[in-house]
């Protein structure tokens, strides 16, 4: 008998316990998002039921909520029930009418003097209207003690297990204003940008800002390639305007069969690029940009030239913010350079291979 037939057969309304006499409720940790776009959804489990260690999580998903992807978690086991929409949602161009509804974390141990979160990626599609509040019902199981987070509306106003919720917003687009860094970093008078920054630098792209966690990432673009060139480059940036340090540990993208996070740099008349294995830190209360000339996304064993004009569908992984992803418009093959880039020296997406001046060697 499946997990989901259990909880069917278990008169759930019978069976949960008033989630009021917690004394904290499950929410999640990104309380506004923008009315159409991708949210990560991060709910975070204070504490176990009435002192039992919660081994089942639950969690219902909202309509206009779509193509959802939860995060596995070491030592649980991952369900995913799915069903028919209300409607079909276009998924760039692909129509969607079912999906995940629900998801279940099961067969864990997180006790009561613990906390974790569990994280679902997807999509709102815009069907919702500004203001409105969205709620996503979830459920913890703790052995034979249950805690019900799934009131909603009215029900939720007074605060008994109400379920988590989040506010969706207008999309901000970005002013457009580049700003030059050039005296900045630590590369030598090429000006390779180390990219840590006090405030947010919009580049050149007016882009939507797409939030997650505490992070918000602005102004994403990639250059175009040439035919035979097996390798491209992203850009963007990132503030972090939580009060801890996170990391963008992992990439992914549709146009190519890995990606890394690299850094650029200058000794002497020879550039040294390396992976970041480690990842890249996003300090507490600062913006990291990754241009041309400093921090960048390599795309690697592109599986077809990156065209001007294409959109690149990229996923970032953070350590604390989780799991978020981007669109990012392909522009010219010198787009971004500000005074910046170096002609063909580059990062791996220029117009040729400069192998005389670049050191590959931390590959």
């Amino acid at each position: 008998m499946t997990l989901k037939t259990l909880l069917r057969g278990s008169a759930l309304g019978a069976a949960l316990l008033t989630a009021g006499s917690a004394g904290a409720h499950v929410t999640l940790t990104q309380a506004e998002t923008a009315a159409s776009g991708s949210y990560v959804a991060t709910f975070r489990v204070p504490h176990g039921c009435e002192g039992a260690a919660t081994d089942t999580v639950r969690v219902t998903l909202p309509e206009g909520f779509y193509a959802a992807k939860p995060m596995p978690k070491p030592g649980w086991d991952l369900e995913i029930e799915t069903g028919p929409y209300a409607e079909p949602y276009d998924n760039h161009g692909t129509t969607m009418t079912e999906g995940p509804r629900e998801i279940t974390w099961s067969g864990g141990s997180l006790e009561d003097a613990w906390y974790d979160e569990f994280s679902i990626r997807g999509s709102f599609a815009g069907t919702h209207e500004v203001g409105e509040v969205v709620y996503f019902p979830v459920v913890q199981f703790c052995d034979e003690a249950t805690e019900a987070w799934t009131a909603t509306g009215g029900e939720a106003e007074g605060g008994e297990g109400s379920a988590p919720k989040v506010t969706l917003t207008q999309a901000e687009a970005q002013d457009g204003h580049h700003h030059d860094h050039g005296g900045h970093g630590d590369h030598g008078d090429h000006g390779a940008e180390a990219g840590h920054h006090d405030h947010h630098d919009a580049g050149d792209a007016q882009e939507a800002a797409v939030q997650v966690g505490d992070l918000t990432i602005a102004a994403p673009f990639a250059r175009a390639t040439l035919p035979n060139q097996p390798v491209g480059g992203g850009y963007l940036t990132i503030t972090n305007d939580g009060e801890a340090d996170d990391r963008l540990t992992a990439v992914t993208s549709d146009a190519s069969d890995r990606a890394e996070v690299h850094e650029m740099s200058m000794d002497g008349d020879v550039m040294t690029m390396r992976a970041l294995d480690d990842g890249l830190v996003i300090p507490a209360g600062e913006t990291v940009e990754l241009r041309p000339g400093g921090y960048h996304l390599m795309f690697m064993d592109l599986e077809a030239p990156v065209e001007e004009g294409a959109t690149l569908n990229v996923t970032l992984t953070f350590e604390q913010a989780g799991e978020v992803s981007i669109e990012m418009p392909v522009r010219a093959p010198n787009a971004g350079s500000g005074g910046m880039d170096h002609g063909d020296h580059g990062d791996h997406s220029g117009h040729a291979d400069h192998s005389d001046h670049m050191d590959h060697s931390d590959h």
